[in-house]
């Protein structure tokens, strides 16, 4: 995709760094943790979107450069044309360089109610893999909050 490897790291690499470094990780919301534990376990990037911030349909697409990102300290920041990004019919980026850098304007937080959870992988074995994490993921979300309605667990 035309990045620098070592400075824009896939989002399960910098993980696993960040783990390997200070030997765990911050509690951010019992949604996420979950989804940094499934994406470690499985060496797989795991992003989690607040639905309720996302206007119409989510696209993976190239930028156009006019895209709206919000960092998770709130500054504003727009997408180089023909980066890859997660962006809603409202213009909004809601992550930068696939997966790596999601936007503060959609992340989980307490309040949130409906969350879209995305993984992804392009090795060799990713059908395999994702599958695989789907499945574990889907059981812990069952088993963590039974109450929840977990659909859409199904590989596209």
């Amino acid at each position: 995709m035309g990045l620098k490897p070592t400075q824009y790291r896939c989002a399960s690499e910098a993980l696993l760094r960040r783990y390997r470094k200070e030997g765990a990780l911050p509690a951010l919301h019992p949604l996420i943790d979950l989804c940094n534990a499934t994406s470690l376990a499985f060496a797989i990037p795991v992003a989690v979107f607040d639905t309720s911030k996302i206007a119409g349909v989510l696209t993976v697409r190239l930028a156009h450069g006019d895209e709206i990102y919000e960092t998770f300290g709130g500054e504003i920041e727009h997408p180089e044309p023909g980066e890859v990004i997660f962006a809603d019919d409202s213009g909004r980026a809601h992550a930068r360089r696939w997966t790596n850098r999601q936007s503060g304007w959609s992340a989980v937080r307490p309040e949130t109610t409906q969350a879209l959870i995305v993984t992804e992988a392009v090795h060799e074995t990713a059908d395999n893999d994702v599958s695989a994490l789907m499945s574990s993921l889907a059981g812990a979300l069952a088993a963590i909050w039974p109450a929840a309605a977990v659909t859409g667990m199904e590989p596209l």
